[in-house]
């Protein structure tokens, strides 16, 4: 049985220095760290959110060929990468004081998801360089008696 979910992640970015600098404000407004530039076979970025303590981690490296990605169109690879939220206001913080700010393609505004699991909470949204599709979401530990109704209903 494994103790600890995704080891890291490297994703190969279209434009890497403007992909990096968004990054950097997305991942640094949550709470990651950039704690690795490094130069061997190509550059990587390294991010973790419990910088010094090891944990899994996000890497960003330059893609050599491609084209922007549309998570609508399914192609085969990740179709979206989701971020754990502490809670539903930290969802809504982020949809209104770093997506809408900056101007990030929001495709699924701040909203409950009861077919998921009782009180998941998210946003949806798309990297503007390379398109990859993200979620930042929030799943309680002990969901409220209506948001497991929902969910049951969902079901």
């Amino acid at each position: 049985m494994r103790m600890k979910g995704i080891h890291h992640v490297e994703l190969s970015v279209l434009q890497y220095e403007e992909s990096v600098a968004f990054f950097d404000k997305m991942f640094g407004w949550l709470g990651y760290k950039s704690f690795w530039t490094l130069d061997i076979e190509y550059r990587a970025t390294y991010y973790m959110a419990r910088f010094p303590f090891f944990h899994s981690y996000i890497g960003i490296q330059p893609a050599k060929t491609g084209k922007k990605l549309s998570h609508s169109d399914h192609s085969t690879g990740i179709h979206h990468i989701a971020l754990w939220a502490r809670n539903r206001k930290e969802v809504d913080d982020f949809y209104s004081q770093f997506l809408l700010k900056n101007h990030i393609q929001v495709t699924d505004i701040p909203s409950e998801y009861p077919t998921y699991t009782p009180g998941y909470y998210a946003v949806f949204f798309d990297d503007p360089f390379t398109g990859i599709h993200f979620e930042l979401s929030y799943t309680p530990l002990l969901p409220s008696p209506s948001s497991c109704m929902q969910w049951i209903k969902a079901l």
